[in-house]
């Protein structure tokens, strides 16, 4: 199944830099602007931004000279001592402590390579269905590179936490590098004990892992392995382009929690009246505490919580998909409120991530927010299990991974 491996990263020079990077360490590009990006540079202008970030919107592919801009920068970060190789192949521990909901979590991930393998294989799952948006931009920034600049999200099943106990001695010691970006402390540890490696593989191997983020840059990858393959025939098996960095995590892990991705729908027919009214027949009032949805009416800030009453519908609508994917209340919400119940009126949907800056859309654009419950992990488990793709924007994973700590070199670099 799930072939990883250590790998001899690219990385900030931490004891250069005190052993604190959170001056370098940025976002994923695809949730940066041009306003960020800048804020980013102010603080370093050796910030994982400038390589990772060349071209805003990294949706639509930039001229040739910004990804050649982003080469040279690495070549010369790397002469300049900014950024280091290891020495020796590697793991590298990742832990993330957060708050939410007035909890505090730890959520513990490493970063590895992972083969790559089609997911008609059956091994690496994507999970949803993702915005087309070209990925020209990515392909462009790895050819100029030859790197991995940010990694893979991905997660496995592992309730006995036999990978969590494989690192349990390395997470009791100080970590070799931290930083904190948004509020949340990110720590690193670097993994050489061959023992540990090979013993963190062994226990992967019989696994899938489940893409929680990154299907775009998973994609990139194969696009990347398979482009390079045409130019210089067949690669060797161990050819480093043949992987892809990943970080992975347990979805059984305390830590590993999903979050909401909330709706707001806006157009001329986006009220409160006229939503209830067209799902009368798929819907009924409910309390907050056991409602499937609530309605914010950007208006007048009305809120009504509603039940789902008729998730039966969805064995008639979607026969052929599977049980796990008619259960889901995105699936429900979609397929069955929007699509067939209101499809006479003139609606736009908008993603928006927090419940508070839905409601906040929804007041500026007249509209009503959708305020929706997270999609359990086990949903997530099933429809991927199946085959199958969740609708888009079905899962936030919480809290957003750093990038900087690791870098996959594509090719050997002295």
């Amino acid at each position: 199944m799930a072939e990883i491996r250590a790998f001899r990263a690219i990385r900030y020079d931490h004891i250069r830099l005190g052993g604190d990077l959170s001056s370098v360490i940025a976002p994923p590009y695809d949730v940066l602007d041009q306003r960020d990006k800048d804020e980013l540079l102010a603080r370093s202008d050796r910030n994982i931004a400038a390589l990772d970030l060349p071209h805003i919107p990294p949706k639509s592919l930039g001229p040739p000279e910004c990804y050649a801009r982003s080469a040279d920068s690495l070549e010369q970060w790397l002469k300049d001592g900014t950024l280091t190789r290891e020495t020796q192949p590697a793991l590298y521990l990742y832990h993330q402590v957060f708050e939410h909901g007035g909890k505090q979590y730890t959520r513990r991930k490493f970063f590895a390579t992972v083969r790559l393998v089609p997911f008609s294989e059956g091994v690496v799952l994507p999970h949803e269905e993702t915005f087309g948006g070209p990925k020209e931009d990515r392909l462009a920034l790895t050819k100029a590179t030859k790197c991995n600049m940010s990694p893979v999200f991905g997660i496995y099943t592992d309730p006995e936490d036999a990978i969590g106990q494989a690192f349990a001695t390395i997470a009791s010691r100080d970590p070799d590098a931290t930083a904190t970006m948004d509020g949340v402390e990110n720590r690193l540890w670097i993994v050489t004990n061959s023992s540990t490696i090979e013993r963190v593989a062994g226990l992967m191997g019989p696994k899938r892992v489940f893409i929680a983020d990154g299907h775009h840059r998973y994609g990139t990858a194969l696009n990347y392995r398979n482009w390079l393959a045409k130019e210089q025939g067949d690669l060797p098996a161990d050819h480093p382009a043949n992987y892809v960095l990943m970080v992975l995590g347990s979805m059984n892990d305390p830590g590993s929690l999903i979050l909401p991705y909330n709706r707001v729908l806006v157009g001329p027919d986006a009220s409160l009246t006229n939503l209830t009214e067209a799902w009368a027949d798929g819907t009924e009032p409910s309390d907050a505490a056991s409602a499937d949805l609530v309605l914010h009416a950007g208006a007048d800030g009305a809120e009504r919580p509603l039940r789902f009453t008729d998730r039966a519908r969805l064995d008639q609508l979607e026969p052929e998909r599977s049980e796990a994917w008619r259960a889901l209340d995105v699936a429900y919400l979609h397929r069955y409120l929007i699509t067939e119940l209101a499809r006479g009126l003139e609606l736009n949907v908008r993603y928006v991530k927090s419940a508070d800056d839905a409601r906040a859309l929804a007041r500026e654009e007249k509209g009503v927010a959708l305020l929706l419950n997270a999609t359990p992990m086990e949903h997530l488990r099933g429809v991927s299990e199946a085959g199958e793709l969740m609708p888009q924007k079905s899962t936030y994973f919480y809290p957003k991974l750093a990038t900087g700590f690791t870098i996959n070199p594509l090719s050997e670099v002295p």
